[in-house]
């Protein structure tokens, strides 16, 4: 698969880690992707995907692409074969200034393109990337499509500042600190959480905790979970393993057989990092 990953400009850039583009045949056709701290936009521009998301047993289809905010759980992306998007990773608190409606309406409930931009914004949007000649022109044309959209959002400083908190301590920064470092008061805090991030800060720093302690495990090693969960700040072994269900579907010791399935069948894979086979 081509991988093509670009910084966006300033004041994208406090909103967004990176545009990317996709294209070729993915490994496998459905990736479980754990709940992590990083909404999304997906610009589709092949055959349709399909999401499985939250507790939902059914799959829902996108053809125009989707937007997903900070999940609570994982969710099931299924590739067509092959297929090609662009789309953007977006810091925690990122997507809402693209959002018509708080983004606590989304979560676990990903939508179509055309339920947050307009139906002919998005066809023109999709319609110019089709004609960009290289990758690079199509993510400065999502970009210039960004800045379109880009609104101003209430309490959306307060809800950066609280987030990167969180995530520089690797979710382990207790609430009541937070609460004091906001100098708010927690009900308006969680308020405003939800409608910028679509989650409390209780809950966020639950996926910061988790996203930062599974990024450091090594598969290949000889792994001790005890020490992992102590280490994290798990309250025991059973509190961390409730939480890798939770934000994988999988046990600890299924999660290191499908990474290490990974990484043995597809070394090196560009999308090898988070994603894992469904199949």
């Amino acid at each position: 698969m081509e991988y093509v990953s670009m910084e966006p400009r300033s004041p994208l850039n406090g909103l967004i880690y990176d545009l990317y583009y996709l294209d070729g045949s993915p490994p496998y056709s459905r990736l479980i992707l754990p709940a992590a701290p990083s909404p999304l936009i997906i610009v589709n521009l092949g055959a349709p995907f399909l999401i499985r998301a939250g507790t939902r047993a059914e799959t829902m289809e996108h053809v125009d692409g989707c937007a997903v905010t900070v999940p609570t759980r994982a969710w099931e992306f299924s590739y067509p074969h092959p297929t090609r998007t662009v789309g953007v990773h977006f810091r925690p608190w990122g997507l809402a200034p693209f959002l018509p409606m708080p983004t606590s309406d989304l979560c676990d409930r990903p939508a179509r393109l055309e339920q947050i931009w307009s139906r002919q914004a998005v066809a023109e949007l999709r319609y110019r990337l089709t004609l960009a000649e290289t990758p690079h022109k199509m993510l400065k044309s999502l970009e210039d499509e960004l800045m379109r959209q880009l609104r101003v959002i209430d309490g959306l400083e307060l809800v950066r500042q609280v987030s990167t908190a969180l995530a520089e301590t690797g979710g382990r920064m207790p609430i009541n600190d937070i609460n004091a470092a906001a100098r708010a008061s927690s009900t308006y805090l969680a308020k405003r959480f939800k409608a910028v991030v679509g989650v409390t800060p209780k809950r966020l720093a639950r996926s910061c905790r988790f996203t930062s302690t599974v990024l450091a495990i090594d598969v290949a090693a000889s792994i001790e979970w005890s020490r992992i969960a102590a280490d994290a700040g798990y309250f025991d072994q059973a509190h961390f393993v409730r939480e890798f269900r939770e934000f994988t579907g999988l046990t600890p010791t299924r999660y290191v057989e499908v990474r290490r399935r990974f990484t043995r069948e597809y070394p090196e894979h560009i999308l090898g990092g988070w994603p894992l086979p469904a199949d």
